[in-house]
């Protein structure tokens, strides 16, 4: 029994440091947020508490334009899930058929992964320029000089032109995430089907799909979520703007706190986040459960 007892001491001191880390900078911040956002405050002088004015301002307020931030996450998250992830499903199902050189393929759609995003940002402000940019200089060599544009400059292509470099950048982490669910496919459920007839398609569909149904699930929560708290890119690429045709949460969540100093309305927008990630999971969880569960 003291045995057992000492045991227990032992993995509680052992978890505890992490446990505390976890708790002072993850937990801790999300009940500061909920808690600024009944303030308002401006960061330094007296914090007056207003109740859920802060929260009813975001939804009616034009002028901060929480509202059409928070589209153009959802519509970042839409195009994550409906192209990101099955580029990346596709990648991986044809790699994972032990190609000639896959190791090699793999290092490459992985290599955006590791490179700095202020890095890829600036790197597609250089491809996107409008007077020297890869793109534009491509379409006029090929005669289609009325399809150049200012990409980044256009309150119609702006988005759009900041999901391609997301879409370059993660569509490598998604792939190896289903590449090595594909790879831990028993061979002989492939080689069965194969010999009943099944074609291809039929083997993805009926073995490979099902089998990797958590890492399809983790992926998607992965996509959706990265897509709400998108910032580092947007900021880079066009910081919001033209006319806030790319502002998402977290840009806008920097200027309340930064350039407007409405400290209260910035915390009400992190906690609304938080929550947003922790719903669209749950809902990304429940769609996935099996009927067993």
């Amino acid at each position: 029994m003291k045995k057992l007892y000492s045991n227990k001491l032992t993995i509680i001191l052992f978890i505890l440091p992490a446990l505390l880390l976890f708790l002072l900078i993850l937990v801790a911040p999300i009940f500061i947020s909920g808690y600024y956002s009944f303030f308002d405050w401006n960061g330094f002088g007296k914090k007056t508490f207003i109740g859920m004015e802060n929260y009813g301002e975001l939804f009616t307020s034009n002028s901060i334009g929480f509202v059409k931030a928070l589209g153009n996450a959802l519509l970042l998250a839409l195009l994550s899930v409906a192209v990101q992830l099955p580029l990346a499903l596709g990648l991986a199902l044809l790699l994972g058929k032990g190609r000639k050189g896959e190791r090699g393929f793999l290092s490459i759609y992985f290599m955006p992964v590791l490179i700095s995003t202020v890095v890829i940002g600036q790197l597609w402000l250089k491809i996107y320029n409008p007077s020297y940019g890869l793109l534009n200089v491509a379409l006029r060599s090929l005669g289609l000089d009325s399809l150049a544009k200012i990409w980044l400059g256009e309150k119609t292509t702006a988005l759009g032109a900041a999901f391609v470099p997301i879409l370059w950048q993660y569509v490598g982490y998604h792939m190896l995430l289903m590449y090595a669910g594909i790879k831990s496919v028993p061979p002989e459920y492939r080689e069965a089907a194969m010999i009943d007839g099944a074609r291809e398609g039929q083997v993805n569909r009926y073995i490979i799909l099902p089998y990797i149904k958590p890492i399809l699930k983790i992926s998607t929560i992965f996509a959706v979520t990265g897509s709400l708290k998108s910032f580092d890119l947007i900021y880079v690429l066009t910081n919001g703007g033209p006319l806030h045709a790319t502002e998402v949460p977290s840009t806008l969540m920097i200027s309340m706190l930064f350039l407007r100093n409405r400290y209260g309305m910035g915390s009400t927008i992190a906690f609304l986040l938080i929550i947003l990630c922790f719903t669209f999971a749950l809902i990304i969880g429940c769609i996935f459960r099996d009927k067993e569960d």
